[in-house]
């Protein structure tokens, strides 16, 4: 690889970075969000702030740049790719803890934009254009490769509700090729904008339609399955109304917000999948 292509190279990595942190900052400044981190206020949880949010989000650039160089390098999917960006992922997730003196904020991310990040990189090398399904097919290919170093851990909110409700949770969203988005996220967002809907409004609907459809193991975790029935139910609703664009779909999503308040139900899975369709869509776009 001469000079050139390597600087070019760099630039590309660089930019797919800046396009994850993006959706990631763009997904927690979202306003309204039931239940979540946005900028009124910190939803359903204690330890989390949009300040926070944002400097977790920032801190994880050269995380995604890494593992864009990765996939360059190697071209292809494979176990050692597999395994290069599960180690890289995992220095990320330290510099996020260390970061956030040790809250949570975007592992979730970490595992869902990585594999679109290193995804993008490798389709890149061989597409004219870049399409959202083939990112999530070759994503899916790589999830489906085990990481033989992944560290012992003491069983994950996501392993405890998935051995006791039987929801898959992240890691099959990804190596199914993130069905919730490619069926529900992005297919709404558009249809939003077809509309003429805000920007806002078409995100939020986008929100709303993959918190109608996916089991959420972070609400099945914090309240069951009535947190999960109710947050589904009352996003299709929201939907139903017209979306966030209507005067009846806000007042729907008050109620909604309101109902999961109570019920401590965050639905945090559903705002990773959403910074995963916000990247989806802007590399889409390139």
């Amino acid at each position: 690889m001469n000079a050139f292509v390597q600087n070019q190279t760099r630039h590309y990595c660089s930019f797919l970075a800046e396009c994850a942190v993006d959706a990631l900052m763009d997904e927690v400044n979202l306003t309204p969000k039931p239940a979540l981190v946005d900028r009124r206020g910190n939803g359903a949880h204690h330890d989390l702030t949009l300040e926070l949010m944002e400097r977790s989000a920032q801190s994880l650039k050269p995380m995604f740049e890494a593992m864009a160089q990765v996939a360059f390098e190697q071209g292809t999917v494979s176990q050692r790719l597999r395994e290069a960006i599960g180690q890289i992922g995992r220095d990320g997730e330290a510099v996020m803890l260390a970061e956030t003196q040790g809250v949570n904020t975007h592992r979730g991310a970490i595992w869902a934009l990585g594999l679109l990040v290193t995804a993008t990189a490798l389709n890149s090398q061989k597409a004219k254009t870049i399409k959202a399904a083939e990112i999530c097919q070759l994503a899916a290919e790589i999830a489906c490769l085990e990481d033989r170093f992944i560290p012992e851990q003491t069983e994950s909110h996501g392993q405890f509700v998935q051995k006791k409700y039987g929801a898959g949770g992240a890691k099959l969203q990804a190596q199914q090729g993130f069905p919730v988005i490619m069926h529900f996220g992005l297919p709404q967002l558009r249809a939003s904008r077809a509309q003429y809907h805000p920007e806002v409004a078409a995100r939020v609907d986008s929100l709303l339609a993959m918190m109608a459809t996916l089991k959420d193991t972070c609400v099945l975790y914090r309240s069951g399955e009535l947190g999960l029935k109710r947050m589904q139910k009352g996003a299709k609703y929201v939907l139903e109304l017209g979306g966030y664009a209507t005067d009846t779909g806000k007042r729907a999503l008050q109620f909604l917000e309101i109902d999961l308040m109570r019920l401590n139900a965050s639905p945090g899975g559903v705002a990773d999948l959403l910074a995963a369709t916000l990247f989806l869509d802007r590399v889409e776009q390139l």
